[in-house]
């Protein structure tokens, strides 16, 4: 079986790419690094440092790498079994011609072999994002052809992957946490569906979708956030903050409430899940920094995503959520020179003030109670710098 996976990144190499090489699949990466692309090319191998309750290093072969801009990216296309993906929301929808072109290829050679395509992104139903930016490059008359052989096929996935370390010279050096989760939506593969350890596959995907974006992503933010204002460099040092552990652990507690009432998990066992996310978070061989984790905070605080997205459930089900208010009025105290999206909030919360910025960016009616409520939370957050 051959897989092409777009981004060789650290969570390319350090989570789906080991995963899908672990199970014997010939993996090709996809990139525009050429740095990275070369040494991949060179060594056909590298090595993943897997760091928990001990440290190990397992190495990863029989791989090779492409230039992603490349015209041979879409023979690729036309010849390969999967298709995955970890390159970010932006990247996904440029790609998304690459993977029309190599579509069509496919279906003018006569190959009726089923592709699966699986978008391994922080996103909610990413793979379907992914398929409405291809169909728009598709032509309507291959639209029908495309649907019978070529799956769709959405997932969510866990595994905190830091930056490289700094002074680390070796391009290809990967660190990752020793937990991982890969659950994919079993409804919709064409054909047989493949045999890889760690990825599991369930009929009931936005259940595990929100879990991981409720708990972990929401959790992580807050966490970033609430380091940054208090002058903590890491999450591991954030969350060892008895303070910020404490409200970080409020929030995810409001927003599991959600997923409780709207999935019927058991609350112990959620708990318990509430209880390994904190701990993975503290793990001491992970520098995971504050300002990485809390970059593009406009995408995050957009309707469907980590803060919002939960807010609304919270009043759905009239719950409390005076945590997760208080999460979505930290992101207006975070500042970044190096990120666009971080400039771009503070130059209309600025111009327009905060409520105005807040409901332009999440949906959220701006004479509502909850922006109101973001605001006295964010002078008071202010009023404590």
């Amino acid at each position: 079986m051959k897989a092409l996976h777009f981004g060789a990144g650290n969570i390319g190499r350090g989570f789906i790419g080991k995963l899908l090489a672990d199970a014997g699949i010939k993996v090709t990466f996809a990139d525009v690094n050429e740095t990275v692309v070369n040494a991949l090319n060179e060594r056909n191998e590298y090595d993943v440092k897997i760091v928990g309750e001990k440290c190990v290093v397992e190495k990863v072969t029989h791989v090779s790498a492409i230039n992603s801009t490349s015209p041979e990216v879409i023979k690729l296309i036309a010849e390969t079994d999967l298709l995955t993906t970890a390159v970010g929301p932006t990247v996904l929808n440029i790609i998304s011609k690459t993977v029309a072109d190599g579509i069509t290829l496919r279906l003018k050679n006569g190959n009726k072999t089923p592709l699966n395509i699986i978008a391994c992104e922080n996103m909610v139903r990413g793979t379907s994002q992914l398929k409405e930016a291809v169909f728009k490059h598709l032509d309507k008359a291959l639209h029908a052809q495309a649907e019978e052989t070529v799956g769709f096929v959405d997932s969510a996935v866990d595994r905190i992957v830091p930056p490289a370390e700094k002074g680390e010279t070796d391009p290809l050096a990967v660190t990752v946490e020793t937990f991982s989760e890969w659950i994919v939506d079993q409804t919709q593969f064409k054909g047989e569906i493949p045999d890889i350890a760690g990825m599991e596959k369930t009929d009931n995907l936005m259940a595990f979708v929100e879990r991981k974006l409720f708990t972990l992503n929401t959790g992580h933010l807050i966490t970033a956030y609430l380091g940054v204002l208090a002058g903590h460099e890491t999450i591991k040092d954030s969350i060892e903050d008895d303070a910020i552990r404490a409200d970080v652990k409020a929030a995810m507690q409001e927003s599991g409430a959600v997923l409780i009432s709207r999935y019927a998990f058991d609350p112990t066992a959620h708990a318990a899940y509430i209880e390994k996310i904190l701990g993975r978070f503290a793990n001491p061989y992970l520098r995971d920094e504050v300002d990485r984790v809390g970059r593009q905070p406009i995408r995050k605080l957009s309707p469907q995503d980590r803060l919002i997205k939960p807010l609304n459930g919270t009043l759905e089900y009239n719950l409390p959520n005076d945590h997760l208010i208080k999460g979505i009025a930290a992101a207006f105290l975070y500042k970044c020179d190096e990120d666009p999206q971080a400039v771009e909030l503070q130059a209309m919360f600025a111009k327009e003030g905060l409520k105005a910025t807040l409901a332009h960016y999440s949906g959220l009616d701006i004479n509502s109670d909850q922006v109101a409520r973001v605001e006295t939370a964010y002078q008071d957050l202010k009023a404590a710098e």
